[in-house]
């Protein structure tokens, strides 16, 4: 039995237009620089307070950066209305996904720095709710790279994390996986460089997502 858990923004679905639309704004509202694409690559993944702090370029979370989430969130979901906005899947992980939730032994999780609404905004409207089986969120648990989300799957799912497969597109995901314990499988087309993925410690990197169905089902042969 493999517990294999999925992030978010990057892996499922493609959300980097609609999080830096809602950067570009937060910025610009508190008058501060508009943010590059790159910047705003760099820190998804992260829970909002600290991603907002790491692109103002400070170590620690100040009344600035919680006022600035604050008003991130208070217009995400008007910007996510309007056209060009959304948060599609990438290519064939809705097959990805439904293949593996068939298999008896395979377990099926999200772990995300986004927020409980957010993420359950993208399984429902995309029809994978049922799924994920268990998730946590930046509302639960602290950001990555703290590996407290993966603990949690596993206490409630009663999986260990030496059978726990962490699946993310984000350097954060893979210090995660590996802090855990788990094995961390970086995928080549979310937001961060493949040598990034290796130098966080990714086992192994993918360029499609019917590449992990292979890559998931040896995992399960040689546990």
């Amino acid at each position: 039995m493999k517990l294999v858990l999925f992030d978010c923004d990057g892996t499922l679905v493609d959300s980097v237009g609609l999080i830096h639309e809602v950067m570009t704004r937060t910025f610009r509202h508190f008058g501060h620089r508009l943010p590059e694409i790159a910047e705003t690559k760099a820190i998804i993944g992260l829970t909002l307070d600290i991603a907002i702090a790491r692109m103002q370029g400070k170590f620690e979370v100040d009344a600035e950066a919680t006022a600035m989430m604050a008003y991130y969130k208070t217009i995400f979901v008007d910007v996510r209305s309007e056209p060009g906005f959304q948060e599609p899947l990438f290519d064939g992980i809705a097959e990805v996904v439904a293949t593996m939730a068939l298999q008896d032994d395979l377990l099926i999780g999200a772990v995300t720095g986004k927020s409980r609404r957010g993420l359950d905004h993208i399984l429902e409207t995309h029809g994978l709710t049922h799924h994920f089986i268990v998730s946590r969120t930046a509302d639960e648990c602290p950001s990555k790279p703290n590996p407290a989300m993966v603990y949690e799957c596993c206490d409630e799912t009663g999986m260990s994390p030496r059978n726990t497969i962490v699946i993310g597109d984000a350097i954060y995901d893979m210090q995660m996986g590996k802090a855990a314990g788990a094995t961390a499988i970086g995928v080549s087309w979310g937001y961060a460089s493949r040598p990034e993925l290796v130098r966080a410690g990714a086992d192994v990197i993918v360029d499609h997502p019917f590449d992990l169905l292979a890559h998931v089902m040896k995992e399960k042969v040689d546990a």
